[in-house]
């Protein structure tokens, strides 16, 4: 039977999770993660690949708008759902999902694409790069303590019901995401993403508790989100506290909550498996040893559309280069580019038959792009090739960030 790929209708949509549900190993959901992912699927977006009457391939892509080095939001395609039936693997269906979704996303006006990856060695065939990592640590709080800044104790911290204290954790969200690279700003319905808590998603946790952190006038500057794990030994009790969410405006509402975290009764463990890698917890912990600590890749880039994408950003170093990009799949990429910046100001990038400084592949360049991951730790493994002496080093320095970037939620 012939294969045919399209837009799914919106009374598809069951059929087309289920596939992807058996893609995924065939563990259903819980019924509020369902509901919650079909309320958030854009079905103008959702591509499903049929078989008959039965899906068996598919991919979809969020509409985000994406915080970039400067500041700058930028619309960016989330992609999400991919997958493809065991039955129907090495049909070249994945790839030509991904052609079809690339070309509608370029069709769209976004500059970028951006996805996690269930297996990051995938995505690089189609130009796909790391370009954040998350920090996965677990603190033994019996043997680290925490030096915390002034103004620590001038914090107040209060529990609060996750659900009534939303709106107050949104705006400290909302206002940091143009100060660090890779975080979406949410769009309406995703703030219901970090309160799912349904039974099966607890891990043998406790409902999802919250703490507020407030200046003495009342203002919310922080807040975390957090199960408490109970265990029991012949010793006594082996808790952990499992973070999902901490967010502050200042050094010491973000010690605050830390330290409020590590002297909860009864635990003597606090883990949070998704941390940006600058975290600061890691300049306040006495033992950083104690504080194990796993990096592991977060959120893929794809430049979509070359120039649009490397003139929404900002640059930390002036530069004046010319780079040959490497791009077979989207070869509307490809060729030589002259990049020129100020120091923080506005960027410029054409297309120039002049000889090029740098050679690399688009998917070097989406791994550089939020600034996280340096173009000379990937040319020292032999991924940029210098050809004029000292342009690395320029356009490494620009392409660099002050903070890391970071994923604070799967997608």
């Amino acid at each position: 039977m012939t294969l045919e790929m399209r837009v799914i209708q919106t009374d598809e949509w069951d059929v087309w999770y289920d596939h992807l549900e058996l893609a995924f190993g065939g563990v259903p959901e819980s019924p509020a993660e369902r509901e919650l992912c079909k309320a958030l699927t854009d079905t103008d977006r959702a591509l499903g690949v049929w078989d008959g009457d039965g899906c068996v391939g598919s991919a979809g892509a969020f509409s985000f708008r994406l915080s970039v080095p400067g500041g700058a939001i930028v619309p960016a395609a989330g992609v999400t759902a991919v997958g493809v039936s065991p039955t129907h693997r090495r049909r070249g269906i994945l790839t030509s999902l991904m052609r079809r979704q690339l070309d509608d996303i370029r069709a769209g006006g976004e500059p970028l694409a951006v996805l996690t990856a269930s297996d990051p060695a995938i995505y690089g065939r189609f130009g796909y790069g790391t370009a954040a990592y998350a920090l996965a640590v677990e603190i033994d709080t019996t043997r680290v303590r925490l030096s915390v800044p002034p103004g620590t104790d001038g914090i107040r911290l209060r529990l609060a019901d996750p659900r009534k204290a939303l709106a107050d954790c949104e705006r400290v969200y909302a206002a940091l995401v143009s100060s660090r690279p890779g975080m979406p700003a949410r769009q309406p319905g995703w703030e219901e993403l970090p309160l799912l808590d349904a039974p099966s998603m607890r891990e043998g946790g406790s409902p999802l508790k919250c703490v507020v952190a407030e200046r003495e006038d009342g203002e919310v500057v922080g807040y975390a989100r957090y199960r408490v794990k109970a265990d029991w030994d012949l010793t006594g009790s082996e808790g952990k506290v499992e973070v999902s969410d901490l967010d502050a405006l200042d050094p010491a509402a973000s010690a605050a909550l830390w330290r409020y975290l590590f002297s909860i009764d009864l635990t003597w463990t606090v883990r949070a498996p998704r941390r940006p890698v600058d975290d600061p917890v890691l300049h306040l912990v006495s033992d950083i040893r104690r504080a194990r600590t796993r990096l592991r890749d977060s959120l893929h880039v794809r430049l979509v559309d070359l120039p649009a994408a490397l003139e929404a950003r900002a640059y930390g170093a002036p530069v004046d280069v010319v780079v040959a990009v490497e791009d077979a799949f989207c070869p509307w990429n490809e060729g030589r580019w002259r990049l020129v910046a100020d120091a923080g100001g506005a960027a410029r990038c054409t297309r120039t038959a002049e000889p090029a400084d740098l050679e690399l592949s688009v998917r070097e360049l989406g791994s550089a792009y939020l600034g996280g991951i340096t173009l000379t730790s990937l040319a020292a493994a032999g991924l940029v090739r210098e050809l004029r002496p000292g342009a690395l080093t320029e356009a490494s320095r620009a392409f660099a960030g002050d903070v890391a970037p970071w994923l604070p939620h799967s997608f």
